[in-house]
């Protein structure tokens, strides 16, 4: 028997030795399965066939190969959020990806003798059948919550070759973007005994938070007998801060609930500048034996929301926040760590402090690596809630599992510091109907009853009719889509005399692309389906990044914003989405599908980011055939004036303020002549002093590939991603801007090739190939670890231009 000594440590003493005679818990992901797309009869049962099946690694999405097809779920809809009065063919409202259809996924697993097995799914797309050993055991509609299922009666009695078979289906006409498909996210394993604290047993709360004390509050659902609890709370540097013993009535049953109180002296409290965790290790014994232990990570903060706006620990401060879909543009929904934290860290350097799952629930490394970088985060539950957006959209499920989706979502995430709102939903019709405030209130009230410590928004986006019929003031805080006019009504009309920019601008843009003349325009449409990174273009529902700075800056009730949206991603082409293929992937994005910023993200770093200053010039100067036509010449800065000079000539100081919204974010020479040479722009602080300057020149003839790397190691886990981008230079070493030529990846020693991506909305190269053409000059490569012990090699070639190579070394361990 492996015997393992226990020892917990007291004030003023210690505890005697505790024997295990097993681990108290068992955690594992399962990783390895076999997946066969279709739907062959009896694939449940444990005699199937399954040699012949693909065997893949999960978390796992089974359309983002692809082929990119126009008739993949093609909707001839009615877009009625969008402003549309008739239906039209939305070509590539889901990616043109197939994602549709049924898949199946089977794996077997061992366990010891009489152990108590649940299987935790962090989301299956969807509408989840699992099976155990042939049998069904479980059904789980919604593809994006996470859901549990104790599968111990179904096992085999020696614990060995247990199977399991999940068929998932994604119908037709589901999604109004690209959902992914399959075990996109993790599947996990948890052993125990018969005594444990069970899946989200466990809820945190702080309720009294200050610089020099904070109370901790710790309830526990245990199931089965025990006779005490020991519960410890550690900081993030593994220092002990609390200890507490619980004794428990001896064979006491279940349902049994523990609460502890801790006070915690001089607290490390958690706030996106800081973001201090803590863990608290819940211990359960029976007489002197440990049968479970469960640790649950959290944080100490404070957030206070009323008429006078926001405040975090005391300290007043306004939401600069982006909405994200879920996928991660080339790897698809699957859900990755490091793409994840590699695009958290590109939104951080931008100054941007909170995220909105739009709209659907996260996944659980999200939500972890909000609370470790510093991330805020609504988290939204539905798109639809009775009302149809989707033929078979999640109104189909609606009555009979809302309530289950909102608890499971609440208690999976009710611990974590990064969650400071739940959204209810997303432009919901419901809405605008006589009876949607009463529907508002139920979802608003299970949201309460499960978490009384944080308030409920939503994304209102039929403002008139939610203010006349009592939906808006049916919820706590008035979550705005756009509607900027509107703003100062809900206000004046609202109880809560405060508005959040639950979606904002809804700019789009084409990284690298720059149309002529310069001009705001609601819905601009060009022959080559890109729109201007000039960052005027907008759609007929939305407005600018400036509107929205002006509200947050002049208006104290406004709580801050969450911007449309921090990442292209695949669906939703607009204004490209009606008849307009090869067009699948967003021009919303603040940063492109490839992870490379387009120029909005130096517009919002300027605002944003309060750490290190911003200047940023745009557009290229590389423009054969313009030569003394008008090329207007913009700067984003965080600086209060600067100068530009074409060819060492001054076009004059500029600084970003006034009364005009045009001049009021941004530096703007608009009678600029093009002529070949050198831009520059200088910067000058309050004094007049120059402090910073940026060049671009005009390119010459195109000579070699660069390379850069996001960082310079590379993990043996066989998991670790590297982020190379690729770019077209002169001999000078000067971006070509307008090479779009077809480039080859080449991986070898410690990683292997994974996906590529230029961010070109219409680029229908697959990003699984290792090869793309360049756009705007530039492209991206991931690289996934081998999990070998070896220098990593990479070289991307193109025809008429020199290699570029990069070499990471040897990891040394």
């Amino acid at each position: 028997m492996n015997m393992k000594r226990i020892m917990t440590l007291l004030t003023a003493c210690c505890l005697p030795v505790l024997l295990v005679a097993h681990p108290a818990r068992e955690e594992r992901l399962l990783k390895e399965w076999k997946f066969y797309r279709g739907d062959p009869a009896n694939a449940a049962a444990p005699a199937f066939d399954d040699s012949a099946w693909q065997q893949v690694v999960i978390p796992h999405d089974w359309a983002i190969t692809g082929p990119f097809n126009p008739d993949e779920d093609l909707q001839v809809v009615t877009v009625t959020q969008n402003m549309e009065r008739t239906p039209s063919s939305k070509t590539g409202r889901t990616g043109g990806l197939p994602y549709t259809g049924a898949g199946w996924y089977r794996t077997r697993f061992d366990v010891r003798p009489h152990a108590r097995v649940t299987l935790l799914f962090d989301g299956a797309m969807s509408e989840a059948r699992i099976h155990v050993n042939g049998q069904e055991a479980y059904f789980w509609p919604y593809g994006y919550n996470a859901f549990h299922v104790d599968i111990t009666h179904l096992l085999h009695p020696d614990g060995k070759n247990n199977l399991v078979a999940v068929r998932l289906e994604n119908k037709p006409r589901s999604s109004r973007w690209y959902p992914g498909a399959g075990l996109y996210r993790d599947v996990c394993l948890i052993v125990t005994g018969d005594t444990r604290v069970p899946v989200w047993g466990t809820r945190i709360t702080t309720p009294l938070v200050s610089d020099s004390v904070a109370r901790v509050c710790i309830e526990s659902d245990i199931e089965g007998s025990l006779s005490r609890v020991i519960t410890e709370i550690r900081d993030d540097s593994g220092h002990l801060l609390a200890i507490d013993t619980v004794a428990v009535t001896p064979d006491t049953l279940s349902p049994l609930p523990v609460c502890r109180e801790f006070t915690i002296a001089n607290p490390l409290l958690w706030s996106p500048e800081t973001p201090r965790l803590h863990s608290a290790r819940t211990r359960l014994y029976r007489g002197d034996r440990l049968v479970d232990e469960q640790v649950t990570r959290f944080g100490i903060r404070d957030l206070q929301i009323d008429s006078s706006g926001f405040s975090l620990n005391g300290k007043k401060r306004k939401f600069r926040g982006v909405c994200n879909h879920h996928d991660l543009g080339p790897l698809g929904t699957a859900v990755h760590r490091t793409a994840i934290r590699h695009r958290l860290l590109l939104l951080k350097e931008m100054g941007c402090d909170a995220i909105r799952t739009a709209h659907n629930m996260p996944s659980q490394v999200l939500v972890e690596l909000c609370d470790e970088l510093g991330f805020m985060m609504i988290i939204e539950a539905f798109d639809e809630w009775d009302v149809a957006k989707c033929e078979n959209g999640y109104h189909r499920f609606f009555n009979e599992w809302a309530e289950r989706d909102l608890v499971n979502m609440i208690r999976h995430f009710r611990n974590h510091p990064s969650v400071v709102l739940w959204s209810i939903g997303n432009e919901v019709p419901t809405q605008g109907h006589p009876d949607g405030r009463k529907v508002a209130r139920h979802l608003q009230d299970i949201c309460h009853r499960e978490d009384p410590t944080r308030l409920v928004t939503c994304g209102i986006d039929q403002v008139d009719r939610a203010l006349a019929n009592g939906f808006a003031a049916a919820i706590d805080i008035p979550g705005l889509n756009y509607r900027t006019h509107r703003y100062l009504a809900v206000h004046e009309r609202h109880p809560s005399g405060v508005v959040l920019g639950t979606e904002t601008a809804s700019t789009v843009s084409s990284r690298g692309v720059y149309k002529f003349p310069v001009e705001q325009r609601a819905n601009a449409r060009y022959a080559d389906h890109h729109s201007s990174s000039y960052d005027v273009e907008y759609c007929v529902w939305s407005n600018l990044p400036d509107v929205d700075f002006a509200l947050a800056d002049d208006y104290p009730w406004t709580l801050g914003q969450f911007v449309w949206t921090g990442f292209d991603y695949l669906g939703e082409p607009t204004p490209y989405d009606t008849d307009a293929w090869p067009s699948h992937s967003s021009l919303f994005g603040i940063i492109d599908l490839a992870s490379l910023p387009k120029d909005r993200y130096w517009l919002y770093r300027a605002r944003w980011n309060n750490t290190s200053p911003t200047l940023h010039l745009l557009p290229h100067w590389t423009w054969p055939g313009r030569e003394g036509m008008i090329t207007p010449v913009f700067a984003y800065t965080s600086y209060p004036e600067v100068e530009l000079f074409v060819n060492g000539i001054s076009q004059g100081r500029r600084r970003p303020a006034g009364d005009r919204l045009d001049d009021r974010y941004r530096a703007r020479w608009m009678e600029v002549m093009y002529e070949p040479g050198e831009l520059r722009v200088v910067a000058y602080d309050s004094t007049g002093t120059p402090r910073e300057e940026r060049v671009i020149r005009t390119a010459g003839t195109p000579r070699r590939v660069e390379l850069v790397a996001d960082r310079t190691n590379l993990s043996t886990d066989g998991e670790d991603l590297l982020y190379i981008t690729a770019r077209v230079v002169d001999a000078a070493g000067n971006p070509c801007p307008l090479d779009t030529r077809l480039a080859t990846f080449r991986v070898t020693g410690g990683g292997r090739f994974r996906a590529t991506a230029n961010g070109d909305p219409t680029c229908l190269d697959p990003f699984h190939e290792p090869r793309a053409h360049f756009f705007s000059g530039q492209l991206t490569g991931i690289v996934q670890s081998s999990g070998k012990r070896r220098a990593t090699r990479v070289e991307v070639s193109a025809d008429g231009l020199e290699s570029g190579r990069l070499i990471l070394p040897r990891p040394t361990k």
